[in-house]
């Protein structure tokens, strides 16, 4: 009778060889596979990877770099470094601080008032009675409007023989007298921040919607077994378990708000005196309508700083306590 201890070295060094080669050749077929999909990734995300360096990347590291230049839109001399001169210059100029309070103001004014009247629409809707679809459907039209579609109606809206004078003249009986919204200084950028709050409200009324969706019926059941009913069911069950959602709802309203841009542009052109003028309409009103754009660069970092303290700070706010 042979054993395995009697098997010659020889013969077991031969025996193993075979299943050696298997082995290396399914490392090597595993490894070529791994490539083949590396190679595939690198494909699909190619493009993606071209259009985001072009279109984001070049130009925001463009930005860093004029912003300490005098670059000119269209100019025959070439730029020149200055340092921190657009900087300076920047800090004395009255026109960027009144954007900067513009912006600030409709943030602080928009941010809690936009997310409030969100919620509360999507609680109505949320609601289990009829006629609730409507509601949604006419809720979030404004949203799927062009905000410019939108901006012009309200324009025409605003005019001092405009559809909204005419309402409050009919119904206060001729004792009042109309406004021209948009060209009174005092009134100009509140009547933004009301259309500005209208068009949007929908789109976080359904983010809303969604984070009530996914609150278990067995908390609410839990809830009434212990006699939580209205504001203490909402405060204890439903407020707490939004939190993912109003994170998300607040940094989106946040940035959008900083943003300010269409309405600006379309309804007002950052008049009359500068009273509806934002940082971003200044910066593209400086680099294209007066050709400076080391200056623009300038402004546009220092909104980009602005924006990077404000979410710090939100991220702080919102982070999750231990």
């Amino acid at each position: 009778m042979t054993t395995s201890s009697s098997i010659a070295p020889g013969r077991a060094l031969a025996a193993t060889r075979p299943r050696r080669g298997l082995l290396q050749r399914g490392d090597r077929r595993a490894t070529s596979a791994r490539s083949h999909e590396a190679r595939t990734a690198s494909w699909m995300v190619g493009p993606a990877g071209l259009l985001l360096t072009v279109f984001l990347l070049v130009p925001v590291g463009l930005a860093f770099a004029l912003a300490f230049t005098n670059a000119r839109l269209i100019s025959p001399r070439p730029a020149r470094f200055v340092g921190l001169d657009n900087f300076v210059t920047l800090s004395q100029d009255p026109v960027f601080w009144a954007s900067l309070r513009n912006t600030l103001v409709f943030a602080l004014v928009v941010v809690p008032l936009q997310a409030g009247l969100a919620l509360v629409l999507a609680l109505l809707v949320n609601a289990k009675v009829r006629g609730t679809n409507f509601f949604r459907t006419v809720y979030f039209v404004p949203v799927v409007t062009s905000m410019v579609v939108v901006s012009l109606l309200w324009r025409f809206l605003y005019q001092e023989d405009g559809l909204l004078n005419q309402l409050i003249s009919k119904v206060s009986f001729g004792h009042y007298t109309p406004i021209d919204w948009l060209n009174d200084p005092s009134t100009a950028l509140g009547a933004i921040i009301v259309m500005s709050i209208w068009q949007a409200v929908g789109f976080h009324m359904l983010i809303w919607l969604s984070g009530l969706q996914t609150i278990p019926a067995e908390l609410y059941e839990a809830g009434a077994l212990d006699g939580a009913t209205g504001w203490k069911r909402f405060r204890h069950i439903t407020w707490p378990s939004l939190v993912a959602t109003r994170t998300f709802i607040l940094i989106t309203i946040t940035i959008a708000a900083l943003s300010l841009f269409t309405q600006i542009s379309v309804m007002t052109q950052g008049g009359p005196l500068d009273s509806t003028t934002t940082v971003v309409f200044m910066a593209v009103r400086t680099g294209y309508q007066q050709l400076a754009t080391g200056y623009a660069s300038a402004i546009s970092l220092v909104f980009f700083v602005l924006v990077l303290v404000v979410a710090a700070i939100q991220r702080y706010l919102t982070r999750e306590k231990v």
